[in-house]
């Protein structure tokens, strides 16, 4: 079995998906939480969650599904996809319930469109996973019934479970279509959140009073982009953590924050995936932890 589930990561990982362990026979992540964190290898500089530490690495890859027979998850984010979760009515009994998959069909019919033909698993429930390419330039999250009832979307903070997984209730089996298509625009457009007002960081800095503030944005800007092969994925996590603390007390904009940093990181050579996830994580922890004001004394 382990051999399986190992090809099962091994091939999701070969489409660009970033995959990581599942306990064996759930869809429940198998990595450690934050209590439990040692601090150590990748965790050395925080706390990182299943998104951040999702991979398409070969060797990291086997060499975690060798000590186990954990199933496969897929984080959506990373991974450039935008999954559409067709599932089942909860009463099986009930036959004036439509699946989620009937509701989507009618959904398409009313936009004068077909069903996409694109990658697509049945899961252990009899439910269907609908593989989409993610747009660029969008940064999309989770929906729960933002589509249709009993249609939900996995995107960024989300993740799915990957074909050849076993569950008590059943195997998740892909179906058809070996490539994921792009995301139809009909539906990006029901999706796409609104638009959040748009202030380049240097303005930001620069139009407002020097503060203490801007003065660590500032800062801590020019360190992420200076950062050398090998620290610049630490270098800007440790910059969101100290700059959370200001998007908690009001004093900056998280929105501020994170373009800044977004665009040093990518000055310093990270993906846009990479300092999306780098960011969302480690400002989530920093206004956590940071929710009332600590002066100096």
């Amino acid at each position: 079995m382990n051999e399986d589930l190992m090809r099962a990561a091994l091939d999701a990982a070969a489409r660009g998906w970033h995959v990581f362990p599942l306990r064996p026979g759930t869809k429940r992540p198998a990595l450690h939480g934050e209590a439990a964190c040692p601090r150590t290898g990748e965790c050395a500089y925080g706390h990182l969650k299943w998104e951040q530490r999702a991979t398409t690495d070969p060797d990291r890859i086997q060499a975690a599904w060798s000590r186990a027979p954990f199933n496969v998850g897929i984080a959506t984010g990373p991974s450039g996809l935008v999954v559409v979760d067709l599932d089942m009515p909860k009463d099986k009994g009930s036959s004036d319930a439509p699946s989620g998959a009937a509701t989507f069909a009618a959904l398409c019919e009313r936009a004068g469109q077909q069903v996409p033909d694109t990658y697509r698993t049945r899961t252990a429930s009899g439910g269907t996973h609908l593989h989409f390419t993610a747009p660029d330039g969008i940064r999309l999250a989770n929906t729960a019934g933002t589509i249709g009832p009993l249609v939900d979307t996995r995107a960024w903070g989300g993740y799915v479970v990957a074909a050849g997984s076993r569950t008590p209730t059943g195997t998740y089996e892909a179906l058809c279509a070996p490539v994921a298509a792009p995301l139809p625009s009909w539906l990006r457009t029901i999706l796409q959140p609104a638009p959040k007002p748009s202030q380049a960081p240097s303005m930001a800095v620069a139009g407002q009073s020097r503060s203490y503030a801007d003065v660590a944005l500032a800062n801590e800007v020019r360190n992420v982009a200076a950062a050398q092969l090998g620290a610049r994925e630490a270098a800007l996590f440790r910059a969101a953590r100290a700059l959370g603390r200001f998007v908690a007390w009001g004093d900056l904009p998280r929105h501020v924050v994170e373009q800044a940093l977004q665009e040093a990181g990518e000055a310093a050579g990270l993906t846009v995936a990479e300092c999306r996830s780098t960011l969302r994580s480690a400002l989530n922890w920093s206004i956590t932890h940071n929710s009332s004001r600590r002066d100096a004394a």
